[in-house]
């Protein structure tokens, strides 16, 4: 059993998106050594649209969280797409991707900046995000709802937010082939920890990200919390 945070983020921001800067290899190195405190075994690094790697002591697992047109799928395994540009995949097409690339395809964030719950796709599992503990519920009765597993990932950006949710994930080895395999077969089970640290933070992050969709966003419709 390997306990796995399967969203995270290598640099704060999303900036100039493809370009491996020095910052980050060091940030990837602060979040892992913030998951090894935690108790954590593997890390998935899944910025934006990109894959990236840097060599680290600590296992990873490459990812993307890919921006469909949809809303936001993570994926995870040995082969994820190394660039994808957003809106131009649809949530089915990028499933189809991730499988045909031997990854699992994680429905990310279902109730934030997403319609992707409502899509025709074949997710794997789906995600509670660690940046928001008040739709846990919510998360939980849509995948009872499509009879699918529940998987943990932080969505970390800060040191401080890694493993704030986690996955346990019953594989015969600590591999990228070994953890997609794992998804897609539903032994995984999703943990959260919320400190009071992690919920000052969280309630931070509520404030600015809508101010900021309301601002960005056509409108209110996809805000449904």
């Amino acid at each position: 059993m390997y306990a796995v945070d399967l969203h995270s983020h290598s640099r704060f921001f999303h900036g100039w998106p493809g370009r491996a800067t020095r910052y980050d290899a060091f940030g990837l190195k602060l979040n892992t050594i913030a998951a090894r405190v935690r108790g954590l075994d593997a890390l998935a690094v899944t910025n934006h649209d990109y894959t990236y790697s840097a060599e680290t002591r600590f296992p990873t697992i490459p990812g993307i969280e890919v921006s469909s047109s949809d809303g936001h799928i993570l994926v995870v395994g040995p082969n994820p797409p190394s660039r994808t540009e957003v809106n131009q995949l649809s949530a089915a097409e990028t499933v189809d991707l991730a499988h045909d690339r031997q990854c699992a395809a994680i429905l990310a964030h279902p109730y934030r900046n997403s319609n992707a719950r409502n899509a025709d796709a074949d997710f794997d599992a789906i995600e509670i995000n660690g940046k928001n503990p008040e739709h846990i519920a919510q998360t939980k009765e849509l995948a009872k709802r499509l009879d699918l597993p529940l998987v943990g990932g932080s969505d970390a950006h800060y040191l401080v937010e890694v493993g704030r949710a986690y996955t346990r994930i019953d594989a015969d080895e600590l591999t990228p082939a070994a953890i997609a395999t794992a998804i897609r077969d539903g032994r995984v089970t999703a943990v959260t920890k919320f400190g009071p640290l992690d919920r000052a933070i969280d309630r931070a992050y509520t404030r600015l990200h809508t101010e900021k969709q309301w601002m960005e966003s056509d409108g209110p419709e996809l805000a449904e919390r």
